[in-house]
């Protein structure tokens, strides 16, 4: 049985693409990048942030939340986007990579894997159906399929069993969806680590259940930028091209750039508020680490034609002293510059394909990045 399509493909500048997606909490407008609000919650910033910065959608933690405070609790009081009031679209990741990364003593096994909470030991099991029974639960516009995350470098065997695990998996889940809300919409997870192989059977294998949209896992997750580039132009020819594709857990801005060059519409990563925590900035001249000395006299802003008024007005010397002092202040600024240049980086990509200008645009950034980088030494 064929899905709804909730994608419109409103123009393409190479393998770039920007559309559409439409979900139930509103429009989201690709490239997009979602912040990650880990537990309900975005570190450091409030949601109404997080919409003044151009964000259309948020990323919700499965794991997280279902451990703390519970998928059923929240459903209780009205869902996800009720309970943050965040309001707009949002997406779950299913909690297999957490699973991988956090939980103690987990064990993969056909049903499924279980594992005990980080939080409390508590034994838990996580299957597909599970999985989804708690993203329809949290309310989310766009649930994922539990897949299982293989960190690389790995043997090809490990690979290929857990590719094989995750196709079966998505048949489950996408049983299991049967029945949710028109709006809804389930993605699956392309898997396949570094084996070019292994990524097109994957890719062709969950074209053949069908969903909603594509993501393409198991990447960033150890291996080199080149590795991570070559996987995606292995999958994405073999992903139905009027569907948008995610490329999960990535990264940074000349990830991202990169990604949307070979035809990747969505993202997610936490790096912008953890580095924004650690003293961190994004900007137009590339990564300013506050940290250094170097800025303790500095009267400039980080960028004085940003439209982010703290990239605008503050001055490096005082961000430099709030990081340095452990300030909560020098945390939350940094965090709202690090999303606010973020989406300022998807809407000049939504716009250089619009208008046909992606590769140039893809030059004159990657040079703008470079320039900083020389003048920061």
């Amino acid at each position: 049985m064929s899905l709804a399509n909730h994608f419109e493909l409103l123009g393409r500048d190479g393998d770039a693409r920007t559309g559409l997606l439409t979900t139930a909490h509103g429009t989201v407008r690709t490239p997009a990048f979602m912040p990650v609000g880990t537990q309900g919650a975005m570190k450091g910033l409030q949601w109404q942030d997080v919409r003044d910065a151009g964000a259309d959608i948020v990323l919700g933690n499965t794991y997280h939340l279902m451990l703390r405070p519970g998928a059923e609790r929240i459903h209780e009081l009205g869902g996800l986007q009720k309970f943050t009031r965040w309001g707009g679209p949002m997406l779950t990741d299913s909690g297999g990579f957490q699973v991988m990364s956090l939980a103690q003593l987990r064990k993969v096994k056909e049903q499924g894997v279980t594992f005990r909470s980080h939080i409390d030991g508590t034994a838990i099991e996580l299957t597909p159906e599970r999985a989804i029974e708690v993203q329809r639960l949290l309310g989310s516009d766009i649930a994922m399929q539990l897949d299982e995350c293989v960190r690389l470098p790995a043997e090809r065997g490990d690979i290929e069993r857990a590719m094989q695990l995750s196709l079966r998996w998505a048949e489950r889940s996408r049983r299991a969806f049967e029945g949710a809300p028109a709006a809804n919409m389930l993605f699956g997870i392309v898997q396949g680590g570094d084996i070019p192989e292994l990524r097109r059977t994957s890719a062709c294998g969950l074209t053949g259940i069908g969903f909603h949209g594509y993501a393409i896992g198991g990447l960033a997750v150890g291996e080199p930028q080149a590795t991570m580039l070559a996987m995606i132009e292995e999958a994405a020819p073999w992903l139905p091209m009027e569907r948008p594709r995610y490329l999960m857990g990535v990264g940074t801005p000349h990830d991202l750039l990169e990604a949307v060059a070979r035809g990747i519409d969505m993202f997610d990563c936490v790096m912008p508020t953890r580095n924004g925590r650690h003293g961190m900035a994004f900007t137009r001249f590339g990564q300013i680490n506050l940290r250094n000395a170097r800025h303790a006299d500095d009267p400039r802003p980080l960028d004085e034609e940003s439209s982010w008024p703290a990239a605008r007005d503050y001055s490096r010397a005082y961000l430099h002293h709030l990081v340095r002092s452990g300030e909560t202040l020098g945390a939350m600024l940094l965090s709202g510059i690090n999303i606010a240049y973020y989406q300022s980086l998807m809407q000049a990509m939504r716009s250089a394909i619009a208008g046909g200008v992606f590769q140039e645009f893809r030059e004159r950034t990657r040079e703008g990045w470079a320039r900083g980088d020389i003048a920061s030494r």
